[in-house]
């Protein structure tokens, strides 16, 4: 299909909340979905949001379905189109109830050559609809939750930039990781 331009920090498109999918199974989403599948390959991302190609819609599609060349130490994600989705976080365990984040680096192919530490929920119920209209409802923990926050965020109008603590701990990759290739997302 087509490769599309991803959108940069500072774009202002970037900046708005994203409107609810309401048409599912349309030559025109799965044309859309394509679109997006085909941009996120070639920039070699773990996750897209249709608003960083300049479309308001809440549609994200992530995962890899093995180690990804950006994270190889991390575990796959299952390829997954999420419509119009819910983030809940969640406790650990039933044992103990408390809402546990964890700070790790992030980088994003709308911030190109950056990376960011960056607190997120650690594990989280996760609902929505795929292309078809079918419902999703997934428990995930550790990277893949972190994927879908990230995503799920720039339907919402944030960047990770925003949800960082500490600005000292944000800064190109080249600097961050002297001698190890790291790409931006």
């Amino acid at each position: 299909m087509t490769v599309r331009a991803i959108l940069k920090m500072g774009d202002p498109r970037l900046l708005r909340i994203a409107k609810i999918v309401t048409e599912f199974d349309t030559d025109e989403l799965h044309l859309l979905l394509s679109d997006m599948l085909d941009t996120m390959v070639a920039a070699g991302g773990v996750g897209l949001a249709a608003p960083q190609i300049g479309v308001d819609l809440q549609l994200v599609i992530f995962g890899t379905g093995e180690p990804s060349a950006r994270y190889p130490d991390a575990p796959p994600v299952p390829r997954t189109v999420l419509i119009n989705p819910h983030i809940t976080p969640l406790p650990r365990s039933a044992a103990d109830a408390t809402l546990v984040e964890e700070d790790d680096w992030e980088g994003c192919l709308s911030v190109p050559g950056l990376r960011g530490l960056v607190p997120r929920h650690a594990r989280i119920r996760y609902t929505g609809q795929d292309q078809f209209g079918d419902a999703i409802d997934r428990i995930a923990e550790g990277f893949h939750a972190r994927v879908v926050q990230h995503e799920c965020d720039h339907l919402i109008g944030r960047l990770y930039p925003t949800r960082m603590r500490d600005l000292t701990r944000f800064g190109f990759t080249d600097v961050l990781f002297p001698g190890v290739e790291v790409d931006d997302e």
